[in-house]
C-alpha cells in the first residue's frame, strides 16, 4: 500500500504542479473537468479535476482544484514530510530552498535538540512541507 498526499487548490492547480516539478522534477500528468465532461461551471473546464507528479525519488503528488460550489480552506490542517539521511542531505536542502522560494520559514533548516537536521516551511501555495535529515545511524 501507498500513501500519496492529494493538494486541494481553488483554480491554481496547475501552476502548483508546475512549481513542485521544478522542485522535484519527474513527469506530470493532468485531466481537466472538461476531459471527463464534469465542469458545472464553464469557468472552471480547464481547471484540473486531477493532477499528478511522480518524481524520480519515488514521491507521488496528487491535486486537483476545488470547483467553487465546493468550500475551500488553503493549505488545510497537514503537513507533508520529506525524510532521508545524512547521505540525501543535498537533495533534501535543494528541495528545501526551492519550497522555501516564494514561502515562509516556520522552522529554520538546522539542527534541533532531538539531533539530525529539521525544518519547516509553508510554500507560496500555502502547504506545509517538513524536512527531516537523520544520521546515517538512525531510522528516519
Amino acid at each position: 500500500m501507498k500513501s500519496n498526499p492529494y493538494l486541494s487548490f481553488r483554480d491554481n492547480a496547475r501552476e502548483a504542479l508546475d512549481f513542485y516539478q521544478s522542485v522535484f522534477g519527474g513527469t506530470t500528468a493532468i485531466n481537466t473537468f472538461e476531459d471527463f465532461n464534469a465542469s458545472e461551471d464553464p469557468e472552471e473546464k480547464n481547471w484540473v479535476m486531477h493532477g499528478q507528479l511522480e518524481a524520480p525519488s519515488g514521491l507521488v503528488l496528487m491535486m486537483a482544484d476545488t470547483p467553487k460550489s465546493m468550500e475551500y480552506s488553503p493549505g488545510g490542517s497537514m503537513s507533508i514530510s520529506l525524510s532521508g539521511f545524512l547521505k540525501e542531505k543535498g537533495e533534501l536542502e535543494g528541495y528545501w530552498n526551492k519550497l522555501a522560494d516564494g514561502g515562509q520559514v516556520i522552522m529554520p533548516l538546522e539542527a534541533p535538540v532531538w539531533g539530525g537536521i529539521f525544518g519547516m516551511v509553508v510554500d507560496r501555495y500555502s502547504v506545509t512541507w517538513m524536512v527531516s535529515i537523520s544520521d546515517d545511524n538512525e531510522t528516519s
